[in-house]
């Protein structure tokens, strides 16, 4: 068995709100107490972990006023100090409080958009005082239910205005900050505008501050509107948009189930590890972030549950990552991978001569014997027997 065991060098980071969650749901009340910030701090470090993440009244409750604002900050930072513990991502909270009912950058109401911007500058500012890099924009609330009751164009245009706000004033700051949007396709509203990773990919090209602007694509998310994730950060990857990734479980596209990395699609794990740990084939560009976990423990689990779901996320990963370090070097999968011409999407398709060397090469059409090459088999069924007895570890 193995006894991997998570350190600060895997970079695993969690949401203070994943295992502070105390389980509510739509139809049920919370199943666990709350749980102080300080107290989560703690446990994560000697679990190994890397670094927290927070949304604004994850630490600060909502109408705080400054003098106790301060004194939760005071305690937050003593705790990372305490622990060694970074803060490499921050967020706002702009989907609980019921003004942001109708939308927060979004929201047909003026007012209501001014103060969600206020929101996250002044979130902004404690980001970039505790370090942060990336600053995280879930639009929960940005979208509708009644599709006539927005103007969804000029939606987009708020929409734009604010990111583009928000990076100018931390540009303007000094912050430094890089921000990735996370894309969801719906739930809690309705539709949820720029519902997935292309979505959101196409929209960051209208930015001005395109340039500082990426995705954080969560696994449930995208599984939800019944896509690939792995294929999903492949593209973010190869396009240099992939800023941050929240790593869950999900069985297919149903609500968002936030399990447990890995205890939802196993094969798709696999992929997704190999692709973050491993690039492409033969090396290329790969994501050096945080691995960070954005689920949720079980409402059924205690406490103790809850500890052990945080360890499961980091442990699954390891598993995963010591699984496709070993199908990566296993040489019947090298043999089976050149069998199915995998490497060769290596080679570009085009010589030396472009298009005019195409052109002149009649294997390439008039000589071509499609029938003949129609009949080669492309030998994939044994790539994938191979990741599977590697993931059961039969190899």
């Amino acid at each position: 068995m193995s006894t991997l065991q998570p350190t600060p060098e895997d970079k695993f980071s969690f949401g203070l709100w994943t295992v502070g969650w105390q389980a509510r749901d739509p139809f049920g009340d919370a199943t666990r107490p709350e749980v102080d910030v300080v107290e989560s701090v703690h446990k994560l470090a000697e679990m190994g972990a890397y670094g927290v993440t927070f949304h604004d009244d994850d630490v600060i409750p909502f109408g705080s006023d400054t003098t106790a604002r301060d004194e939760r900050i005071k305690r937050f930072r003593a705790a990372l100090d305490e622990t060694g513990l970074v803060v490499p991502m921050v967020t706002t909270n702009l989907f609980t409080h019921p003004v942001f009912k109708e939308g927060g950058l979004t929201a047909n109401d003026r007012e209501v958009r001014r103060f969600a911007m206020r929101k996250v500058m002044r979130n902004m500012d404690l980001a970039a005082e505790l370090g942060a890099k990336t600053y995280v924009l879930w639009g929960g609330r940005e979208g509708a239910e009644v599709d006539v009751a927005k103007d969804l164009i000029a939606s987009l245009d708020r929409y734009a205005e604010a990111i583009d706000t928000l990076a100018q004033y931390s540009e303007d700051r000094g912050y430094g900050l890089r921000f990735a949007l996370e894309p969801k396709p719906n739930e809690p509203r309705g539709d949820i505008f720029l519902p997935t990773i292309g979505h959101a990919i196409a929209f960051i090209s209208k930015l001005q501050h395109k340039d500082l602007v990426g995705i954080n694509p969560e696994v449930g998310h995208e599984q939800m509107a019944n896509l690939n994730y792995t294929h999903g950060i492949a593209e973010a990857i190869w396009l240099g948009k992939l800023f941050h990734i929240d790593l869950n479980g999900q069985h297919g596209p149903k609500f968002d189930q936030d399990l447990v990395f890995g205890h939802g699609d196993l094969l798709q794990a696999f992929s997704t590890v190999d692709l973050l740990e491993n690039g492409g084939l033969n090396g290329g560009p790969t994501y050096d972030g945080p691995r960070h976990f954005d689920y949720k423990p079980l409402r059924t689990e205690d406490m103790d549950g809850v500890w052990r779901s945080a360890a499961a996320n980091m442990r699954t990963y390891l598993l995963l990552k010591e699984r496709a370090a070993a199908f990566r070097a296993d040489p019947e999968v090298q043999e089976a991978l050149a069998a199915a011409k995998v490497p060769d999407l290596r080679t570009p398709t085009l010589g030396e001569g472009g298009y005019e060397e195409l052109l002149a090469d009649r294997s390439a059409l008039e000589d071509f014997d499609a029938e003949t090459v129609a009949q080669r088999g492309a030998g994939v069924t044994r790539i994938d027997q191979l990741m599977i007895e590697h993931l059961l570890g039969a190899r």
